[in-house]
């Protein structure tokens, strides 16, 4: 399918999930325009796509998602555009009520839910009028395990806002995708020479019994930017991590 007229915006596009949805949709024929804070990251991003095909019609800016006075600079040199997907998130976050500090939800407010909502709102002036928006959450916001506090809170939140978007914004599409334990640089937070055992204990209770790919939640993503009669849901990519399947 192609959409070679077709524009989309990648917020956190530079590793992991939005990394990989930048990819895909560049092979099924978007111009696609990713963004993030690092510009380390985003160098490395852009080499990595125009590698994997040369001349593919990748474009790429350093934004904080979390300052308005640069998500509006990055929207207005985009331009008219037809699609946004948010991946920004923050990793760590796991901690017990006892632990708890008002920081620590500062910290991810900040790293998540604030920047989704502010994205989404600078976006509107050149969003097309009936084109897309999908955000990102995770599986914590259906999990009850201890320890998921701040991120159950926040992912709720996001995906919330994704079905309450999806009425205020109409005709634009607003959806959301759920993502379970993903192989991702969010796992940086874990210390190197235990991450691969925390992923796969984490990923242990999963109904598939493995972590995901960022791969495997870029084709859900795809599929909400592409279908044109898909508004207001949540879509779960978490391997069954919900179901609470005994193993």
């Amino acid at each position: 399918m192609s959409h070679t007229s077709e524009r989309v915006v990648v917020l956190g596009g530079t590793s992991g999930i939005g990394l990989a949805t930048a990819d895909l949709l560049l092979d099924r024929g978007f111009e696609v325009v990713i963004a993030g804070r690092s510009e380390e990251r985003l160098a490395r991003a852009l080499k990595e796509l125009d590698e994997k095909g040369a001349g593919r019609p990748v474009t790429g800016k350093a934004v904080d998602a979390t300052d308005l006075t640069q998500l509006n600079a990055l929207f207005a040199e985009v331009g008219a555009f037809d699609h946004l997907v948010v991946t920004v998130t923050r990793n760590g976050g796991v901690t017990s009520l006892a632990d708890l500090q008002a920081g620590l939800v500062r910290e991810h407010a900040e790293g998540k839910l604030i920047p989704h909502l502010l994205s989404v709102q600078s976006a509107l002036g050149t969003l097309r009028a009936d084109g897309s928006v999908t955000l990102v959450g995770a599986v914590s916001s259906q999990l009850s395990g201890a320890g998921l506090v701040v991120l159950a809170a926040m992912n709720s939140a996001v995906e919330t806002a994704s079905r309450v978007l999806a009425a205020e914004l109409a005709p634009r599409r607003v959806n959301a995708v759920s993502p379970g334990v993903i192989e991702t640089p969010w796992w940086d937070w874990v210390p190197q020479e235990v991450r691969a055992e925390t992923v796969a204990g984490a990923a242990s209770g999963t109904a598939v019994g493995r972590a995901g790919r960022p791969e495997e939640v870029a084709h859900a993503i795809a599929f909400l930017v592409e279908n044109t009669y898909t508004t207001g849901v949540v879509l779960p990519v978490d391997g069954g991590a919900r179901l609470n399947v005994p193993r």
